[in-house]
């Protein structure tokens, strides 16, 4: 049962923890508890970063995207 909670969390998050855990050289483990703790500490600031760096994550995989399409014409 915890382990298809662990799982579908894993699978629908936005990839902020994965991206900045290959970006920085950490273990992603460390950088979901540093949000965690952080955000209980903060009162949940680190949940509205959270956010917007999924929005500019998700922007920039569009971005992306369009340019691999005009490029491709």
């Amino acid at each position: 049962m915890f382990q298809r909670i662990i799982t579908f969390f894993e699978k629908q998050s936005f990839g902020v923890c994965t991206y900045l855990a290959e970006r920085l050289n950490i273990s992603i483990s460390k950088i979901r508890l540093f949000f965690i703790y952080s955000s209980f500490l903060a009162v949940g600031f680190p949940i509205v970063f959270y956010v917007l760096a999924a929005l500019v994550l998700d922007v920039r995989h569009y971005i992306k995207k369009i340019r691999m399409r005009i490029w491709d014409v």
